[in-house]
């Protein structure tokens, strides 16, 4: 099993001037305005994991306990119709936009467009695709406005962080995010339990078959699903593991919370990359199994993909 990152999405190298974003709410600061956001309690939980499938370089372990306050998360991640307010509302431009590019999985596009969509060095199935954005997010000749109960993709954390401010709300801390994504059980490797498959039943949104080469889309999604696709965990929230990676607050390091704070952690204060947490529907375990709660990615800041979105929360 590889543990190269690229699996999950890969990173784009920035060009032309920043950003111009509003100011994004910081922890505790905004009061949800547009958003339905669920209360959980917080406390403390172990976070992390020592599970022999696991990715000890990624920083996963070691399991300890962290004490939260109590948050505000929402159930989903953020819709393309949802963005689309957003962008009607504030003339956003995102990153993807910006750049004229982003990455999309090469089984999504027609023949005349990979031709012309150069491959991500040793992940081929990745392809630089000119005019591939939030609106068309296989490129041209898409449409998000076909599928808007979809999670809004090819967003950097940049996007998502203006969104925060527009919507009043912020990212979730990657230990919020975690003890969220448990859904109140205990160093298990799902929302659900330890079975993937519990009974024979498909319970997330990942790759089915051989990958990269057959996707047998068992699951019922070939690509992204519906945000609400599939139960929810024992917290409420959906889609937690699967279907698209969601980007956290704090900037990566594979180490930096062996030492860290356990209450209210935030990450460290410094560092090129942002987490990424909960896998995608481009996951397999025969090269990425990040599917499960306890896994950790990252990716930069200004990078976006077919396989990338968010939730936000709020303090209560």
């Amino acid at each position: 099993m590889s543990d190269d990152k690229p699996c999950c999405a890969p990173g784009r190298e920035p060009s032309g001037g920043p950003l111009a974003l509003p100011s994004a709410g910081v922890r505790g600061s905004a009061e949800p305005n547009h958003e339905r956001l669920l209360a959980l309690p917080g406390g403390s939980f172990l976070m992390g994991s020592e599970d022999e499938v696991g990715y000890p370089a990624d920083g996963e372990g070691p399991v300890r306990a962290v004490v939260l306050s109590p948050f505000r998360i929402a159930a989903t991640t953020v819709t393309n119709e949802r963005f689309a307010e957003f962008v009607d509302a504030t003339g956003h431009v995102t990153e993807s936009e910006r750049f004229d590019f982003s990455f999309v999985f090469e089984g999504f596009l027609p023949d005349e467009l990979r031709a012309v969509s150069p491959r991500v060095p040793g992940t081929p199935w990745w392809r630089g695709v000119r005019g591939a954005d939030w609106r068309r997010p296989t490129g041209p000749g898409s449409s998000a406005e076909a599928i808007p109960d979809h999670p809004v993709v090819h967003v950097s954390w940049n996007d998502a962080q203006a969104y925060c401010a527009w919507s009043g709300t912020r990212l979730p801390t990657e230990a919020e995010w975690e003890y969220a994504a448990r859904g109140g059980l205990e160093q298990r490797r799902y929302p659900w339990g330890d079975d993937l498959a519990p009974d024979g039943r498909h319970t997330c949104n990942i790759w089915r078959g051989t990958f990269p080469t057959d996707n047998t889309a068992a699951d019922g999604h070939g690509s992204t699903a519906p945000v609400d696709a599939f139960a929810p965990n024992g917290y409420g929230l959906y889609n937690t593991v699967g279907n698209v990676w969601e980007w956290c607050a704090d900037r990566f390091s594979p180490d930096f919370h062996r030492t860290g704070p356990r209450t209210d952690p935030t990450g460290p204060p410094d560092g090129p990359a942002r987490v990424m947490r909960g896998g995608s529907h481009m996951c397999h375990a025969s090269y990425c199994n990040r599917y499960r709660v306890a896994a950790r990615s990252s990716n930069t800041p200004d990078s976006a993909a077919g396989n990338i979105g968010f939730r936000v929360a709020a303090a209560v």
